[in-house]
């Protein structure tokens, strides 16, 4: 049984800002430390689940954060940048179950640490079918596309019931209470390791009763960008509908597509912000 897990590090316990999230900030050395500590108790207990694999997407940033040398070695790592698949590059057909670690809220939320969906320079909000979108429902419905279901967001408060609302089953590990984007109530690492492994270890045993979040297709796309600019340049991918000064659209016919059309959009976008 192969169990799938994907890695950010703004929801992780302790990470606050951005300056313990970029590669050239002061404290990114420690959360780094923190985000692969917290990895690692999700491999644990996915091996104390019943799992024989596991499979870690690094998923943060330029996607090299994890320490490698500080993982169980039965483990395997994806990373680096860029992924077809970005956040769940690797998830497949017959693996048991996924596990988002140290995720975060959406774009827009109030009092969600870090808040963005994909690229926070550019994207304003993200709306599927009308509705807000962040990227655990971006990549869960990725991974719902493969027949694989999610079993475990952890993250804080507001990322945590995003998940429950948006897909539904699923549970979820709080490490922290975001009072504002910058500012949190958090449990230390070692208490978010211990509830991590915990809750990873019951999210497997019970695998096999979740079923995917697969939302019909196909999915109507909408994102506001930062800027007019940022606009302008999402707009370049065949197939986008302008529909505002700063907004673009596009109808998905799956999950995957989705999600590249995400991708070229944001880095698009990327090239106009100065």
């Amino acid at each position: 049984m192969e169990v799938y897990i994907s890695v950010d590090m703004e929801g992780v316990a302790g990470v606050v800002h951005v300056d313990q999230t970029r590669r050239t900030g002061h404290d990114y050395e420690r959360a780094r430390r923190w985000m692969t500590g917290e990895a690692n108790a999700a491999v644990l207990g996915a091996f104390d689940g019943g799992a024989n694999a596991v499979v870690v997407n690094d998923s943060h940033g330029d996607m090299r954060n994890l320490v490698l040398e500080e993982l169980d070695p039965r483990a395997e790592i994806i990373s680096g940048s860029l992924k077809p698949h970005s956040m769940v590059q690797g998830v497949k057909p017959g693996q048991a179950a996924a596990l988002f670690i140290g995720y975060h809220a959406g774009a827009a939320s109030q009092a969600g640490i870090l808040d963005h969906t994909y690229y926070g320079k550019v994207v304003a909000r993200c709306r599927v079918g009308g509705r807000d979108w962040n990227e655990t429902a971006i990549n869960a419905a990725v991974c719902g596309a493969r027949g694989v279901p999610v079993a475990l967001v952890t993250g804080d408060s507001t990322c945590c019931a995003q998940a429950r609302e948006l897909i539904g089953e699923v549970a979820t590990v709080e490490v922290k209470e975001a009072y504002t984007r910058y500012s949190a109530r958090s449990i230390s690492p070692v208490a978010a390791r211990e509830r991590i492994r915990e809750a990873a270890a019951r999210a497997v045993r019970r695998a096999g009763e979740l079923r995917p979040f697969v939302p019909a297709l196909p999915l109507a796309l909408e994102i506001d960008f930062a800027t007019s600019a940022c606009a302008d340049a999402a707009e370049l991918v065949p197939g986008t509908t302008r529909t505002g000064g700063v907004t673009c659209a596009y109808r998905a016919p799956d999950a995957p597509t989705l999600l590249q059309v995400i991708q070229a959009w944001t880095i698009l976008a990327a090239s106009t912000v100065v």
